[in-house]
């Protein structure tokens, strides 16, 4: 196998899509970045519609990171046959971002897929939610939140219900990233100073907290990744399959945090055939 190149955040960043996606759609009127890009295969839409793929971003939740990073990955997974919801989302430094208005716009984003779908070709009974990184956790999220409780400032009366979920090396246990990751970025985006305060809000925005999700679910992180990330990840993996849920763990060799989300390395690949899966 050839030896994989590391990819630094900045060349990645700098890699531009080669293509325009189909169209921009604005899915909420709160602030300028409440949008999603719809790109669809270049091919003859099944009878139901596309499948689709909607993912979210990552960048530790804040404002200084957009989709633009990971739009080539984006890119080719629609080119593996995938209608693609990229979706863009109050961060921390946009007014608004953080808990809860972050958790929010990826609800509004994934739902709003209702009234796309009357115009394009979307097969709504086959969306795999995918993210990358701090996008995993929310990716995560997303498949999970049907189960919170109705006085949660983060319910939703009728959540878009997807086929499964994919998180690329992602954040999947909020409290395992804070203390064994010295994530103190999760209290910032929580709106809370320490871990005790934000103890009671773990329980509706951290994936490990709201298993199962009875559906299916893949965790990618590489090699190369944080050992804390890697332990996370295994360790949020048997929980989710004590709890109930189909998991499969891929651990692909020689990649770190960015390789995952390299649109000319496996990882494409890899994750369209974790989609392919789910769908059955």
């Amino acid at each position: 196998m050839p030896e994989m190149v590391p990819v630094t955040p900045y060349g990645l960043a700098a890699l531009l899509p080669k293509t325009l996606p189909c169209t921009r759609i604005r899915y909420g009127d709160d602030s300028p970045v409440q949008f999603a890009d719809l790109r669809l295969p270049d091919a003859t839409p099944p009878a139901a519609g596309f499948p689709v793929i909607l993912f979210v971003h990552g960048g530790a939740w804040l404002a200084d990171w957009t989709k633009d990073y990971t739009a080539p990955f984006v890119e080719a997974l629609t080119a593996a046959g995938f209608a693609t919801w990229d979706v863009e989302f109050r961060r921390i430094g946009n007014s608004g971002g953080g808990y809860p208005g972050t958790f929010l716009d990826v609800a509004r984003a994934a739902d709003h897929l209702r009234t796309v779908a009357r115009a394009y070709p979307l097969d709504l009974a086959n969306v795999i939610g995918v993210g990358h990184s701090s996008g995993g956790h929310l990716a995560l999220w997303l498949a999970a939140r049907a189960g919170l409780p109705a006085g949660s400032a983060l319910h939703g009366a009728d959540p878009l219900r997807l086929k499964g979920v994919i998180s690329i090396a992602g954040v999947n246990d909020l409290e395992h990233a804070l203390e064994h990751g010295g994530r103190a970025d999760i209290l910032h985006m929580l709106g809370t100073g320490s871990a005790s305060e934000a103890a009671g809000l773990f329980a509706e925005t951290s994936p490990a907290r709201l298993l199962p999700f009875g559906m299916p679910q893949a965790l990618v992180v590489g090699t190369l990744e944080e050992p804390w990330r890697i332990a996370m990840t295994a360790a949020y993996a048997r929980a989710a399959v004590q709890a109930g849920d189909r998991v499969e763990l891929i651990e692909p060799a020689g990649l770190d945090h960015f390789a995952v989300v390299d649109p000319s390395g496996p990882a494409v690949a890899i994750v369209a055939g974790a989609a392919r899966a789910m769908l059955g």
